[in-house]
């Protein structure tokens, strides 16, 4: 059995306000806070959460293709809470590295409410506990 889940493709940007207006009004949809992260903005839509814009102090601006870009995109995967062990589980079953940015805690049964993996090519994602602040 699997866990349920969802996703958010997130997009990392040293202002997030004004690129989450931008596609706000291109989508036609609402532009929010995050709860419990105050460097994220959510677009969401009818259907749900379109969205996310996340503040990266630090990011360059792409310079693609060149192959010494940074991540300028990563996947949020979101779970409920009580699922993000297991998730965490199938996860790297299926083939993804867990990868510890400095200060976090990324051990199963942590209280940490997102965790960072590459998957098998060396994309960025997050796994991400729903309404959860993020510790």
């Amino acid at each position: 059995m699997t866990v349920p889940k969802t996703s958010v493709l997130v997009l990392d940007c040293a202002e997030p306000e004004p690129l989450a207006r931008f596609y706000g009004s291109l989508l036609d949809a609402a532009v929010g806070p995050a709860e419990g992260d105050a460097d994220l903005i959510l677009v969401s839509g009818p259907t749900g959460v379109l969205l996310g814009v996340r503040r990266d102090p630090g990011r360059v601006p792409p310079s693609w293709p060149l192959p010494e870009d940074s991540q300028q995109v990563h996947l949020r995967i979101l779970v409920t809470p009580e699922s993000l062990d297991e998730a965490e589980r199938e996860a790297v079953a299926l083939g993804a590295r867990p990868v510890a940015a400095e200060g976090d805690d990324t051990r199963p049964g942590s209280r940490t409410t997102q965790r960072r993996y590459a998957d098998p090519a060396g994309h960025a994602f997050v796994l991400a506990a729903l309404g959860e602040p993020v510790g």
